[in-house]
């Protein structure tokens, strides 16, 4: 009786160890799959984003944005707003050229944005439909942070006379614009698994200003 005593507890010992074992295992395997999963959904929202903002300013004309020798008048791009222009903002507007003909207007379906509400960056489809981008069941995003920076090149070599003093607008200035990307946010299966995201994106469409006087 004794002996069958002493191996019930030991066995159960030996139960209650591996349960414990099995129990720490399957706890951290959930936490590394909701870090995994929160992972995830910010990279996968940080690159739309950044597509998107690639694709700011792409006009199918550009060509008539550009000064010929036949003398022809130099229109101005459509699409070249583009806010935050300044300081950094959780929200931002774009625009790009999605006509197989170009008709020089920027119009509804043209008109694209991001925005962080009520812990969810939505995206804009058109001029005033909004949805979801990122799914709150799973991630809860706490900060979305669009900063913008802008480097400009002279280009008073293309001008034939040279500019006058304490002039604004010559000479021209080719503008290379990008912005720094920050998405921050937790699980909204756990609430102590927070992670971010950052990522720099340049716009392929870059912008003259001001031009060379006479």
């Amino acid at each position: 009786m004794v002996e069958l005593l002493v191996g019930t507890a030991i066995g159960l010992i030996i139960v209650a160890a591996a349960t414990t074992v099995v129990v720490r295992h399957a706890r951290e395997n959930r936490a590394l799959m909701v870090e995994a999963r929160l992972v995830q959904d910010l990279r996968t929202a940080a690159d739309i984003v950044s597509r998107d903002l690639r694709r700011a300013g792409y006009w199918a004309a550009s060509a008539s944005g550009v000064r010929g020798d036949d003398g022809s008048a130099v229109v101005a791009n459509p699409y070249a707003a583009l806010t935050p222009d300044g300081a950094a903002s959780d929200a931002v507007r774009l625009s790009f050229s999605r006509d197989a003909s170009e008709n020089g207007l920027v119009d509804n379906n043209e008109q694209f944005g991001f925005r962080l509400r009520n812990g969810t960056i939505e995206l804009q489809l058109g001029a005033s439909n909004w949805q979801a981008l990122t799914d709150p069941a799973t991630l809860v995003v706490t900060a979305f942070n669009v900063a913008p920076h802008t480097e400009e090149t002279s280009l008073a070599r293309f001008c034939a006379e040279p500019c006058a003093a304490g002039s604004t607008s010559c000479p021209p200035r080719q503008q290379v614009r990008s912005f720094m990307l920050a998405i921050a946010g937790r699980s909204a299966l756990d609430a102590n698994v927070t992670r971010s995201v950052q990522s720099g994106v340049r716009l392929r469409n870059v912008s003259v200003v001001g031009n060379c006087e006479g």
